[in-house]
């Protein structure tokens, strides 16, 4: 098998890094204490490294098309049902968008370890890394989303807070 004579070590390299880069964002993950942290992003990072390792260097036959970017489609829409699954609605509210996202991403950085780019897959995880730790807060953003979410928390009969339907409500706002 002609494969074989390929050097591993920068194949390892790549898959290594992106094993890293995915740890990387894991831990983030972990140290805010979601459930998607060092492991689960490590492995999506690295597997997508392996996938793209694999078909770039070893599925090449001598009378076919060699297009590696079939199986980088096919990892985005794996990961895609994998973030899928992180994603819960409770009440009015959604949760899990930002660990699917950060999921998503930990595929692209293997995607883009594997294929050799070792300083762009760097920059984009430090990026990555930034943009989770960017504080809310001072934005006012999280104060905002509480104050939304707050008004959308279904009361005891199963409305949703703050809002009040029928005759007698409207009878109501136009007696105040």
């Amino acid at each position: 098998m002609e494969w074989l004579d390929l050097p591993v070590l920068p194949l390892l390299l790549r898959v290594i890094l992106a094993f890293v880069l995915g740890g990387l964002l894991g831990l983030e993950r972990e140290w805010r204490a979601k459930v998607a942290g060092l492991r689960t992003h490590a492995l999506v990072a690295g597997g997508s490294a392996m996938f793209t390792v694999a078909s770039a260097a070893f599925f090449r036959a001598p009378d076919t098309t060699h297009d590696p970017a079939r199986i980088a489609a096919q990892i985005v829409t794996g990961v895609g049902f994998l973030g899928a699954g992180a994603i819960l609605r409770a009440g009015g509210t959604v949760i899990g968008l930002t660990t699917a996202a950060s999921i998503w991403v930990a595929a692209a950085l293997g995607m883009l370890a594997g294929a050799g780019a070792y300083v762009l897959a760097t920059a984009c995880a430090l990026l990555t890394v930034l943009v989770l730790r960017f504080p809310a807060r001072r934005l006012g953003l999280a104060a905002a989303r509480q104050r939304a979410s707050a008004t959308r928390q279904p009361t005891a009969s199963g409305r949703p807070r703050g809002r009040r339907r029928g005759a007698a409500s409207r009878r109501r706002r136009r007696a105040a």
